[in-house]
């Protein structure tokens, strides 16, 4: 990673500074070499990966689930990685912006809130405002990004538009909406000089929740994922689509944190049921994976 990056990576996220290790030109090469290392994976049985049936990755963990599937080698997804969170960081210092992970209820309008929110930045004489869905996370929950004014907006009037929780997360900017339009050629411009290879597992989309055709269909959409939202609710509806009856897969969340093992057993309980944490820094550790 040291070699493709040209800074030590390690040393980084070891010790820091932490607002360095935070900004998003570090943060995501950093998250991708976690969960795409040849160590990681190998702590999954040869018996798990030959019989595994789907793959998917978070955001930039994308790229990681495509280096699993043999799509992108690992130094070629860091690489693009590496052009993508530079243009991003870019992306986001021109434009005060955010994101705001959003818990509703059944009768919260997402997208009419947004709406006001950017009615609300045309007040104050912002022009072309951003506020929009930009994670679809689990039923009631979604993650909402754009102007840091509209993301304020919508926490002072929370009750109004019935979520019932708020918070920002710690992001420099919004991604996945079309303030990261920046970013856009630079990722389309590395990924063309990649020659990507068709993936031995099924990879699903975070664009459209639909599994990867060909190679050209990965490199169209990794570079539409920066601007379009992440449907990671809908990926896990169309990953453990089954007729009634049929057994559910074992699933493996590779990597540290358990987060999308939370969000699973929101989206789908049956099939969190055969849900397994892998954390490859616990195996190093020598304890029971």
């Amino acid at each position: 990673a040291e070699k493709v990056l040209g800074y030590d990576l390690l040393s980084l996220c070891l010790e820091g500074p932490r607002e360095e290790l935070d900004r998003t030109r570090h943060c995501q090469p950093a998250v991708d070499a976690g969960r795409s290392d040849v160590g990681a994976w190998g702590l999954v049985s040869a018996q798990v990966v030959e019989n595994c049936v789907a793959a998917a990755g978070y955001s930039v963990g994308e790229f990681a689930a495509l280096v699993f599937a043999g799509a992108l080698s690992f130094a070629e997804a860091l690489y693009a990685v590496k052009v993508r969170a530079e243009a991003m960081q870019k992306a986001s210092e021109a434009v005060p912006s955010g994101m705001l992970s959003v818990i509703g209820r059944r009768e919260t309008n997402y997208k009419f809130a947004c709406l006001e929110a950017r009615k609300h930045c045309e007040s104050l004489g912002i022009q072309y405002p951003v506020c929009e869905i930009s994670n679809y996370l689990f039923p009631d929950s979604r993650v909402i990004a754009g102007h840091l004014q509209a993301l304020k907006f919508l926490q002072e009037n929370a009750r109004k538009y019935y979520f019932t929780r708020t918070s920002m997360l710690p992001v420099s900017g919004a991604f996945h909406t079309r303030l990261m339009e920046p970013a856009v050629e630079p990722l389309a411009e590395v990924l063309k000089s990649i020659e990507i290879q068709k993936p031995l597992v099924c990879i699903y989309s975070n664009v459209d929740g639909k599994k990867y055709m060909h190679a050209k269909h990965i490199e169209k959409l990794l570079v539409k994922q920066v601007i379009s939202p992440v449907l990671w609710e809908q990926t896990m509806h169309s990953v453990y689509e089954r007729k009634q009856g049929t057994e559910f897969p074992y699933t493996y969340e590779v990597g540290p944190g358990k987060q999308l093992g939370a969000v699973l057993k929101k989206c789908n309980l049956k099939a969190w049921k055969q849900y397994n944490h892998v954390d490859f820094l616990e195996g190093e550790e020598g304890e029971e994976i």
